[in-house]
């Protein structure tokens, strides 16, 4: 009897998924444990696809993303980062984030080579790792005080002969972690050291809050490396611009990567979908005004909830620099997905459990915070009785 691959079953199946396949059955749920915005894709970008459409951009693309595309993220880097990149050989249109990530991991492990990864993170990182029969060293971030910190003790001593690959995230989904110069600066010499690609998540450097002013961007690894560095950065237009469902992502990367992943491109996906690149060049060139007016509702948003859970006995939270998450710690708790379970059943409202975003997650929830109002003021006030039932 055949049977399906063996690489593929050690893949672990989304905990947040599970939940929201029990979540999507029921009705009156408020829904806290994906990471999107409710807000609907604006609308000037909507009719940038439509205008895209009447003006025949439906058929291929290179592969790695229309030319047009490349060049404007190359415009986007020089305004927002001050950072030089050629369209041509160092950015590579993808069709999704996740899509991204999944080209540059494939570029940088070959079978039984071994990746470090900064959690609680985004699983899929640490799954497509799996998927290219490649193993993952999962390396929790501390909590010191009032901010997440990098253990760069135990990221030296997970390092092995095999050792080939970094990813780290920041703004960090769950935590809202924010990497500082310093940390940048320590990441970037770690990889040098060891001679490893360093892969940097950066979806949510717009979503940031501490900044000289709302709008102003996490200063990307980029500003830092130089062209010889082995150094990537994974990208994506559905947070910035609400974009979730329009699956547009990019991967900007050294040349022999960045060629390596267009290449790959035509085995995956070919390329992204044609209007959809169109309507990101919009977004890229008239979306402040919108981003600012989102930044604005976020960051209340935020502080809505940090105040709600300051008032629960028996929670710990940071602060957060930059994403739309909070990751409150609950004493005591050892099954967060039991737990999101109970509350998800009990009071209809859905949150992430800590342990789906790897070491360092179990005893938190995730709560995504960029839901409207209407969503999240009740959402806290049940959140608050279930734990004062102690359920």
């Amino acid at each position: 009897m055949s049977h399906v691959a063996s690489s593929v079953l050690q893949v672990p199946h989304s905990r947040i998924r599970e939940l929201a396949e029990i979540a999507m059955s029921m009705d009156g749920v408020l829904r806290l444990y994906f990471g999107e915005s409710n807000l609907p894709t604006p609308e000037y970008i909507k009719q940038a696809a439509v205008r895209a459409m009447q003006d025949g951009f439906t058929f291929y693309t290179e592969n790695a993303g229309l030319p047009s595309t490349r060049r404007a993220l190359a415009d986007y880097y020089r305004r927002m980062q001050a950072v030089e990149l050629d369209p041509a050989t160092e950015i590579v249109i993808t069709a999704s984030g996740v899509q991204a990530l999944n080209v540059g991991i494939r570029c940088t492990l070959d079978p039984g080579d071994e990746a470090l990864i900064l959690t609680p993170s985004w699983p899929n990182g640490s799954s497509i790792v799996t998927m290219a029969n490649a193993v993952v060293h999962q390396i929790p971030h501390p909590l010191c005080g009032e901010r997440y910190r990098v253990d760069f003790d135990a990221l030296e001593a997970a390092v092995t002969p095999r050792t080939r690959l970094l990813i780290y995230t920041s703004p960090s989904n769950p935590l809202g972690w924010v990497a500082t110069l310093e940390e940048q600066q320590a990441l970037l010499a770690f990889a040098r050291r060891h001679n490893l690609w360093l892969i940097a998540d950066e979806v949510y450097d717009r979503l940031y809050y501490a900044g000289s002013h709302l709008g102003e961007p996490v200063p990307s690894i980029l500003k830092l490396a130089t062209r010889e560095d082995a150094v990537a950065v994974v990208h994506s237009f559905s947070k910035s611009y609400c974009m979730t469902g329009w699956r547009l992502g990019y991967l900007i990367a050294r040349q022999d990567l960045a060629a390596k992943a267009t290449q790959l491109n035509e085995f995956i996906v070919s390329h992204a979908p044609t209007f959809t690149q169109k309507a990101g060049e919009t977004a890229l060139a008239h979306g402040e005004e919108e981003l600012l007016l989102m930044l604005e509702r976020l960051k209340g948003n935020r502080d809505l909830c940090l105040q709600a859970l300051g008032g629960m006995s028996g929670i710990t939270v940071p602060k957060p620099d930059g994403a739309f998450y909070l990751f409150p710690r609950i004493d005591g708790l050892t099954d967060s997905f039991a737990f999101c379970r109970r509350l998800l059943e009990e009071t209809r409202v859905g949150l992430a459990p800590g342990v789906a975003f790897g070491a360092g997650g179990e005893g938190s929830v995730r709560i995504c915070y960029a839901a409207e109002r209407s969503i999240l003021e009740p959402a806290m006030e049940r959140f608050g009785k279930f734990l004062r039932s102690g359920t």
